[in-house]
């Protein structure tokens, strides 16, 4: 099979678009998973499928697979790029109403090249991430092989983790990360994003994502740390996240408001490979 792609990035987060909008390829988890090994394959933190919507009010829809050749329910920093994408082929206008297997997303592109992405209200509802326990709580006990932590859970589409360290740059990422992630309280595994607090309107990030390992930057994951350090009264409606790759910018007004997540959308270069 002779496939063709576009690798996009959102501060070197990086992904495999494929353009199904005339024939969906049926690819194997295997196949997805040659496609983003970086050494042998493409190499990539996502696989973005676009499609047509098939109905409803959405201009198209998407299907996310992470590295591991897995899906995933919803990628903030890739719906952005499916919208440049989307805007240049002229599947849609500047304006954008994307659907991904957690619900649709309002997208839209600003002249200075950044885009916007709706993601929609957070869910904090511990079955709702999911994550095992009894009533919601700001923040939740963890034992990480006999190592106590406090996390946040919060789903933007896809299950988070996040914990407030003293210094992103230091934090224990490649260690605690993936024991996080793989937990069993975390039933379908998680995000994991450590958060260190700069200032009310300033934090910096970085985000272990499942599946993939650490990114230079988590879309979701940067929304994921500005509603659990608001639900925790330690920061304000709208936050630069900066992250090993970048800043993005996040406003949440709290409550059922949607979070929206603000920041670049980028190609790298096209081609063809043969699976």
């Amino acid at each position: 099979m002779r496939l063709d792609f576009t690798k996009m990035h959102g501060l070197g987060n990086d992904f495999v678009v494929i353009d199904g909008w005339e024939a969906v390829p049926d690819l194997t988890v295997e196949q997805r998973r040659r496609l983003a090994r970086r050494r042998t394959g493409v190499g990539c933190d996502q696989l973005l499928v676009l499609r047509p919507a098939d109905g409803g009010g959405a201009d198209y829809a998407y299907d996310v697979y992470n590295a591991d050749g897995k899906p995933a329910g919803q990628c903030g920093n890739g719906a952005r790029c499916l919208a440049r994408y989307a805007a240049d082929r002229g599947y849609a206008g500047a304006r954008q109403r994307a659907r991904a297997a957690s619900g649709e997303v309002a997208l839209e592109l600003h002249d200075d090249g950044a885009v916007t992405a709706d993601m929609g209200a957070p869910r904090l509802e511990p079955g709702d991430v999911p994550f095992v326990h009894r009533a919601r709580e700001v923040r939740y006990e963890l034992d990480v092989g006999g190592q106590e932590c406090q996390v946040a859970a919060v789903s933007m589409g896809n299950p988070h983790a996040v914990l407030a360290v003293d210094a992103a740059a230091s934090a224990p990422v490649h260690d605690l990360g993936p024991r996080i992630e793989t937990h069993p309280r975390f039933p379908e595994h998680a995000n994991v994003g450590f958060m260190e607090i700069v200032t009310p309107r300033h934090i910096r990030l970085r985000v272990w994502e499942r599946g993939a390992g650490e990114t230079p930057a988590c879309g979701t994951g940067a929304c994921a740390a500005a509603v659990a350090g608001r639900v925790a009264g330690e920061l304000d409606e709208a936050v630069t996240v900066s992250l090993p790759g970048g800043d993005l910018q996040v406003r949440w007004a709290g409550g059922a408001a949607p979070v929206l997540l603000r920041g670049p959308a980028e190609y790298a270069y096209a081609g063809t490979v043969e699976l």
